[in-house]
């Protein structure tokens, strides 16, 4: 992304005459795995849908228990979800009304259990819940807030597959992030919408486990009203025909995290073009913008051959941009489908504007192929984002402008730290503060400049290489560096990541002599 402004719970079966009966849960305190087995039990006044189970023989008693109702994460502990592991979403929406994105909708998860499940959760926003099945039974389930709590007829099993599949109906609700003060998810703008979802917008339009540390593969089945299009994440494999809509299926055929699912709606220009490498790329702009809105994009092919030569091949089958003809103040990289609003656009500087595509496209490698495992991990998305800003400008202008661009950012964090903190432990209500960009991008050209060229980029392509379609931690990279180095590069990091104070960069004169 990039800115403007810069318990365990048992539950015990008893068998009497071939009946099950439902015990009594107790809480008890979480483990310290990225999976807990905390879960909150539904409060009273909580809305419950309770299906009529079948009386089904059972020869023994299974020991059970909830999956907890969240990932642990450390800024935010409640997203996400644990006992299970989500193997692929498919979204099949219906959008009755552009205007309102009034829509009725049929989600299917299929997961793997990895633990004895009585219940486990979900993360799910609004919407009026019409019917859920799990395995093609039908199954109890409560809402508190976020949290979408299934107790399944019969106990899921650890390392069993399992699916859900679940009917609703509504209008998006409007979500406020806990991280920035905009709102996130599925926006309704005038004649369209779309999605943005960093990091907590999913559960706005579809049930799901929101937190990166669980990928899955996606199919996105759409219909919209004529004249209106679909842009979605993966490649477009069918148009179909129905009279007076039309339905766009797309494929995902690499894992995703939850975040970076993304469908538009509007009528659309489409752009082709390919890399010299055979990336297809497909740019979605609004109708209703000026052809001048392509020049920052014109160059995407390029970036990509020349990203992959510095990190590994790109990560995805395609490639492309979304241009919305709405501000909305930000950039985001969803997967092989970053989105722009008009307020992104700076014709009165266009290598800036380039610069913000290089940004996006960038985190292709690292945000989405590599994702982070806990969300105060995130300077190594933006910051490696950002510092592949600067190796943008060292491509096309020289070492001599990328020198010239580092000294500007140092400057902007020397002049300004309440804006540029220590970009290692980010506070949760400012999770993309400037530090966490332009100082983490300057911690990357100082380990290149300690380690020299050769070094730091063999640790660029290692760490992206060993960690590609997985999540990580900066120990994981800080790992790389001194595995590729020979050196130990812990104190360097440290002081970028950590130090309240802001280290120097002699090479370029710059900080304490």
């Amino acid at each position: 992304m990039k800115n403007i402004i810069t318990s365990k719970i048992f539950l015990a079966c008893l068998l009497i005459f071939s009946a099950i009966a439902a015990c009594n849960q107790f809480t008890a305190v979480p483990n310290s795995s990225s999976q807990p087995l905390a879960s909150e039990t539904p409060a009273s006044g909580s809305t419950a849908n309770t299906a009529v189970p079948t009386v089904v023989p059972v020869e023994t008693a299974v020991e059970v228990s909830a999956g907890s109702s969240g990932l642990g994460d450390s800024l935010y502990p409640g997203f996400g979800n644990g006992g299970y592991d989500t193997l692929r979403y498919t979204l099949d929406i219906a959008v009755n009304d552009v205007a309102t994105s009034d829509l009725t909708a049929i989600v299917t998860i299929e997961a793997n259990a990895t633990q004895n499940l009585g219940s486990f959760n979900l993360d799910f926003n609004g919407f009026e819940i019409s019917e859920l099945t799990v395995n093609g039974e039908p199954a109890e389930f409560s809402r508190k807030g976020l949290e979408l709590t299934i107790i399944p007829f019969k106990p899921l099993i650890e390392k069993e597959s399992f699916t859900v599949v679940i009917k609703y109906s509504g209008s998006p609700e409007e979500m406020q992030s806990v991280a920035l003060p905009v709102q996130t998810g599925w926006v309704k703008a005038v004649g369209r919408s779309f999605v943005m979802s960093e990091p907590d917008g999913s559960a706005s339009f579809y049930p799901v486990n929101d937190h990166p540390l669980d990928k899955a593969f996606y199919t996105f089945r759409v219909t919209v009203p004529k004249p209106y299009e679909v842009a979605a994440n993966g490649q477009l494999t069918e148009t179909i025909e129905n009279g007076d809509t039309t339905t766009y299926l797309f494929e995902l055929r690499d894992p995703m995290a939850s975040y970076l699912a993304t469908i538009n709606i509007d009528k659309f220009e489409i752009e082709t073009m390919e890399s010299k490498t055979g990336i297809p790329i497909r740019n979605y702009y609004s109708t209703s913008l000026s052809k001048s809105y392509r020049e920052p994009f014109a160059r995407q092919g390029e970036m990509i051959d020349y990203f992959s030569e510095l990190y590994g091949p790109y990560p995805f089958e395609v490639y492309g941009s979304m241009m919305m003809d709405t501000e909305f103040g930000s950039a985001l990289e969803n997967q092989t489908l970053s989105i722009y609003g008009t307020d992104m656009i700076n014709f009165d500087d266009m290598e800036e504007t380039e610069r913000t595509v290089a940004h996006e496209l960038a985190h292709q490698w690292f945000g989405d192929s590599v994702s982070v495992a806990d969300w105060n991990e995130i300077w190594l998305n933006e910051g490696f984002a950002t510092y592949s800003e600067g190796l943008w400008i060292e491509h096309i202008s020289g070492r001599d402008a990328l020198d010239k661009w580092i000294k500007l950012i140092y400057a902007d964090v020397a002049n300004s730290p309440e804006y540029y903190p220590p970009p290692g432990n980010p506070p949760a209500d400012d999770l993309f503060n400037g530090g966490v960009y332009e100082r983490g991008g300057l911690t990357l050209h100082a380990l290149r400049l300690d380690v020299g060229d050769e070094i730091f980029f063999k640790i660029m392509k290692t760490y992206y290489d060993r960690y590609k379609g997985g999540n990580v931690i900066t120990d994981d990279f800080l790992s790389v560096a001194n595995e590729v180095s020979g050196k130990d590069l812990t104190n360097l990091l440290d002081d970028w990541l950590y130090s309240e104070q802001l280290p120097s960069i002699l090479e370029l004169g710059l900080g304490a002599k």
